[in-house]
């Protein structure tokens, strides 16, 4: 089985990820809790129950009654950090 460190993201791959401009649009760099989900493949309240349990306290910010998911910083704590495990 592959060891974690050859799964790790450059950030080399997370920009090639979102060069076609089909996925910029659908996935611009600051999120909704839904685009979130969406990019993830995860029911939205997975989003929400991590946010609630501090695990996207370094790429999540409230904006008035609205959360924002900062996309480089998910993209790296799901699959460089691992979130929820």
């Amino acid at each position: 089985m592959a060891d974690d460190k050859s799964l790790k993201l450059t950030s080399q791959e997370i920009d090639a990820s979102f060069s076609d401009p089909v996925s910029a649009v659908q996935f611009p760099p600051v999120l909704t809790i839904q685009q979130a989900a969406e990019l993830l493949q995860v029911p939205v309240a997975t989003i929400r129950d991590w946010r609630s349990r501090g695990l996207l306290g370094s790429c999540s910010r409230r904006v008035g009654k609205h959360v924002r998911i900062y996309r480089e910083r998910l993209i790296r704590a799901a699959f460089n950090e691992g979130i929820g495990n």
